[in-house]
This record gives C-alpha cells, sequence and structure tokens, in this order.
C-alpha cells in the first residue's frame, strides 16, 4: 500500500517505516499518524518481520509543540510501543515534542551528532500527552525527567546519551550505514526468543521483582520447547550459523 506521508518497504528480516514530513508542516500531521496507524497493524501481524526501523527523514521531526493532541495520535504512538517485534528509532534530526515521544515509544534509539531532544509542551502552557510523562521517567529516571519536561529545556546528543535517552550516537554522515550494523545483527536472532526478551523486560519494569523473575522462569520455560532453541543448540554444536524459523 503506497501511503502520502510515510514511506514504508521491507528487506528481508527488518520493515523500515521513513517519516517523510516537511519540517513545521502540521497540516498533515493527523493524517500521517493516521497512516502510522494503519501500517502498525499490518505489520503486527506480519511474522516474518523481526525488526521495525522507524527513520526519521529529512533534518527535524518537530510536532505538536503548538497544537493540541488527539486521540489519533496517542493511539499510533501507543501502537508502535505495543508491536511485539523490536522497534528501533533511527533519528538523524531533532526529535521535539511528538516527535521525542514516538522515538521513546521505541526499543531502542540511535541518533546522529546533529541531533537535539525536547519535550516543549510546558511552555506552551500544556503537557506532554502522548505517554511522554510516562515513558521518560521509565527511561532516564524521575528526576532526569521532570527537569527536560519543567524547564523544556532542548538537550543535544551528547546529552542524550549521557542520561541514557539514547543508546548509540553516530556522525550524521554515517547513521544510515552504522545504524543498519546494529539492526542486522538484532534481527538475525530468533523472532521468538526477541519477542520473549521484549515482555520479559517491558512487562516487569511494571512488576515486583519477585514477580518480575517469574515472568522470566515462564517464558524461559516456553521457550524451550520450540524448534528454534533446538536449532540453536543445534547450530552451537556443529559449530555453524543457525537458521531460525520462528517456531
Amino acid at each position: 500500500m503506497k501511503y502520502k506521508t510515510i514511506k514504508y518497504k521491507k528487506k528481508g528480516l527488518i520493515a523500515y517505516i521513513i517519516l517523510d514530513l516537511p519540517e513545521n508542516d502540521f497540516s498533515i500531521r493527523d493524517c500521517m499518524f493516521t497512516e502510522l496507524l494503519d501500517v502498525c497493524d499490518i505489520i503486527s501481524q506480519d511474522n516474518s518481520i523481526n525488526v521495525l526501523v522507524v527513520k526519521i527523514s529529512g533534518e527535524t521531526l518537530s510536532l505538536g509543540t503548538t497544537h493540541d493532541a488527539n486521540s489519533t495520535i496517542c493511539e499510533a504512538i501507543n501502537a508502535v510501543a505495543g508491536l511485539e517485534k523490536i522497534v528501533v528509532a533511527v533519528i538523524n534530526g531533532d526529535a521535539i515534542g511528538e516527535g521525542l515521544e514516538l522515538a521513546l515509544a521505541c526499543d531502542v534509539r540511535i541518533a546522529s551528532d546533529r541531533s537535539r531532544f525536547a519535550l516543549p509542551s510546558v511552555s506552551n502552557g500544556s503537557i506532554p500527552s502522548s505517554g511522554g510523562t510516562q515513558r521518560l521517567p521509565r527511561l532516564i529516571g524521575q528526576a532526569n525527567a521532570l527537569e527536560l519536561i519543567l524547564t523544556a529545556t532542548m538537550i543535544d546528543a551528547a546529552e542524550a546519551f549521557r542520561i541514557g535517552l539514547v543508546q548509540k550516537i553516530i556522525p550524521y554522515q554515517d547513521i544510515d550505514k552504522e545504524a543498519d550494523i546494529l539492526i542486522k545483527k538484532i534481527a538475525e536472532k530468533a523472532p521468538i526468543a526477541l519477542r520473549f526478551c521484549k515482555e520479559a523486560v517491558n512487562k516487569g519494569m511494571d512488576l515486583a521483582f519477585e514477580q518480575g523473575l517469574r515472568l522470566e522462569a515462564d517464558l524461559y520455560f516456553l521457550i524451550q520447547t520450540t524448534s528454534d532453541r533446538m536449532e540453536g543448540i543445534k547450530a552451537f554444536l556443529e559449530k555453524r550459523p543457525p537458521t531460525f524459523k520462528g517456531e
């Protein structure tokens, strides 16, 4: 399916969503999030995908800094967060407002050395409304999150890396090539193991430690029954790369 504001493509085990939104063009914002919601539904049903890459095309993704949020935006960002696939954000410009909230919905964030980040809603008399107040403190801690939100401070990539907002900084001109190395390293792993790892970590964050351990144990038990686990053991003994089928 062809979209107006995003580009969607698949390459082997990896799917790519490229947000093709002109800078500060809010007139098509709602359309972009409607299309994002639709493509997330397609991805969730495609068992051939191990990793989804959300790429920000152009210099900036600066959304919602002066406009009110609506349910479609929140629903689309939550749909990204709810995917069982591993979701990697590749940010080659600024991620501001809803752009940052979308990045927070991803599992891993890779930024260029030119990237900047902010949640400026309080400057406009509002608050982040697409998960920013909940996802940001879970990622970088309560105090750091409150400082960013309450001051509406713009931070650069180095500071974002220091506080744990992004996991990797890559020179702007090399970001696509270097990010693909990490993405392919994840994509080649066993699909069920990837999904269970994500479930254990994400759900475990909202559980007591002992409950989290039980969740991990349950998932570990389940994965022992899969063909991929047997293939992983066999490949290790035979000293060859495994061939996983997601079964």
